[in-house]
């Protein structure tokens, strides 16, 4: 059980010690698609969703998630991110998301772009749902990373 790093020899959880890791610039961009029926897809458009404008809600409570990630997955450390950006693209049946995050940091962002692609399709989800119930939030996955000891990533 030693080789995982959020174990301690005796199996119980623990946070990764990063304190003696440099200090680098990190960022990671995530993205995640809502699929849904032309009708909710045209509401969002038009603007006739009664919960208000749908991709700029999604896209407060996407970068607000990324700022409390610490706060929802354990032992993920919370980090001073530098940044975090929100791309909504909405098409004829569905959104796409694309989130990123920064940080001038010891350890990386990945899960932080995660979580904030991952609310803001939760988001549009909640403020649509009256239209259609049977949207799906699929294709969550980590596009790119950069920075730290392990270097850059590209899916």
């Amino acid at each position: 059980m030693s080789d995982l790093t959020h174990l301690d020899a005796a199996g119980a959880a623990r946070m990764v010690d990063v304190g003696d890791k440099a200090v680098t610039k990190r960022h990671a961009v995530a993205s995640g698609r809502i699929a849904m029926s032309a009708e909710a897809a045209s509401a969002i458009r038009t603007g006739a969703v009664k919960k208000g404008d749908v991709l700029a809600v999604a896209r407060i409570a996407g970068i607000m998630a990324a700022k409390r990630t610490s706060d929802l997955i354990p032992l993920c450390h919370p980090l001073p991110l530098t940044s975090v950006t929100l791309d909504l693209a909405l098409d004829d049946v569905g959104v796409t998301v694309t989130a990123t995050a920064a940080t001038d940091g010891k350890t990386g962002v990945e899960m932080e772009a995660l979580t904030a692609a991952t609310v803001a399709l939760l988001t549009v989800y909640d403020m649509a749902k009256a239209i259609d119930r049977g949207m799906t939030i699929e294709h969550v996955r980590l596009i790119e990373k950069s920075g730290g000891k392990s270097g850059d990533w590209r899916a």
